[in-house]
Parts: C-alpha cells; structure tokens; sequence
C-alpha cells in the first residue's frame, strides 16, 4: 500500500523548505506540502495554533481520500503544528514524524524561542532577510538553497507562532498518540535537548539522529533526511497493509 508524507516547514520559512527532498521522496511516496498561516501562499492568516491544525487537517483530508496510509512529518514550528494535529486528531494519521522540535518550550528551553523572536523584531524584516541570504549562502550551495528561498521569508508571523507554541505545546500532548512516532534530529540540533522528555510522554516513539547536521538537518544532510523519512515510512506503510 503505497503512503502518502504531508510536509509542514519550520519557522520563517515556506513549503519550499522540502525543495531539496521533493526529488527524492516523490517516486517512492505521495507528497503535500503545506504553508502554515502567516507564510507562503498563506501570509495573509494570523498565526494560531487552532489554526494550524485546521490547515494540517485540510491536507491530511485530502491525502487520505485516496486511502493511502498518511504520514505527517514536521520540522521546527512545523513539528509542534504536526504535534498539535496529532494530538487533536490522533486516528487520522498512520505516522507521526517530529523534526528538529525535541525541545520543551517552557522554562530554560523557552530562551531558545524568545530568542528568535527578540532578534526578528530587533533587526526587522530587511535587515533580517539579508542576514538569512548571506548566512544561508555561505553555508549552502546555490542550487540547493535558492529554491528553498525563492519562497520567501516570513517573519511577521514569527513573535505570535513562538508564543502559541511557548503557550500550548508540551511533550504530553504525544500520550493520546497511538500511530508510531519518530522524533527525528540532526546530531547538532540544540532542539533535540529535550528529547527525554518526549520519549517519557511517548516510550514507543523511535529516536533518530542524522550525523553531521543542525536544525536544518534537511538541508544539511539531504539524502539522508529523506532515506529516514522513506524507512520509517515504509515500515508505517507495510504495518497498516498487514505485512
């Protein structure tokens, strides 16, 4: 039974976030890309966490009217939105995958988040953009990372999407879980400090670490980011077949 991955993108970012995994991921499985509110094609919508779940439902809906077993798969802000879905909407999914959001947002681990958005609101959006170019461009390729930014940047959304998460995203929100879940972080990832946490909430969730990444593990180990994504999919997919 062939799967079906619907991609949520992280913060300040697009769906284009999955340019570099599009090709390798979609001869092998079905593909959504979703733009959360307040980025991309939807920079026109507030940024709430119900809101959120609305928008991920809307992709889940129409992945699973053509009955593949569907495979929700956030990175970053992305993770906690995909979270917050699972947890409102558990029966939906076949499979759960938390990138980079491994990390409780409430007490020391809320510096993290207060923290990006304190620096967007100081540099402000010009100066932001041009900060992202050039630190992006110095770490990446271009032709890996110019089609990821030729979605834009987002960052008007970004003080209210860290609240909401910093308000209503805990680990527990994985016990009402069932489909297997993969907390999935690249091996340099300060969001991963916190993944103990999220195996206590959910002890059957399978933890993976991509070497040689950081957050953005997806576009530091592209190929390996996707082959992940592909192993725990399949297994998901030959689980719900009966295999």
């Amino acid at each position: 039974m062939p799967a079906h991955l619907v991609l949520v993108h992280g913060s300040r970012l697009s769906s284009t976030q999955w340019a570099p995994q599009v090709p390798l991921l979609s001869d092998h499985v079905g593909l959504t890309l979703v733009d959360l509110p307040g980025h991309g094609a939807r920079a026109g919508e507030p940024f709430t966490m119900d809101r959120c779940v609305g928008v991920i439902g809307e992709a889940v809906s129409s992945a699973s009217a053509h009955a593949d077993p569907v495979v929700l798969v956030g990175h970053s802000l992305g993770g906690y939105a995909a979270m917050a879905y699972a947890a409102a909407r558990p029966d939906t999914l076949a499979g759960l995958v938390l990138a980079g959001s491994s990390a409780t947002p409430t007490g020391p681990g809320a510096a993290v988040y207060r923290g990006v958005a304190a620096l967007t609101n100081r540099l402000g959006p010009a100066r932001m953009t041009r900060v992202n170019d050039r630190v992006l461009h110095r770490i990446y390729p271009a032709d890996l990372i110019d089609p990821v930014i030729a979605g834009g940047y987002w960052f008007d959304a970004t003080p209210a999407a860290w609240q909401e998460v910093m308000t209503h995203c805990r680990p527990s929100m994985l016990h009402g879980v069932r489909c297997p879940v993969l907390l999935l972080n690249g091996q340099f990832d300060q969001f991963r400090i916190g993944t103990r946490a999220y195996l206590r909430a959910c002890p059957t969730a399978r933890v993976e670490t991509i070497p040689r990444a950081s957050h953005l593990s997806n576009l530091d180990q592209p190929e390996a980011f996707a082959a992940a994504l592909l192993r725990f999919t399949r297994e998901v997919a030959d689980s719900a077949s009966g295999a």
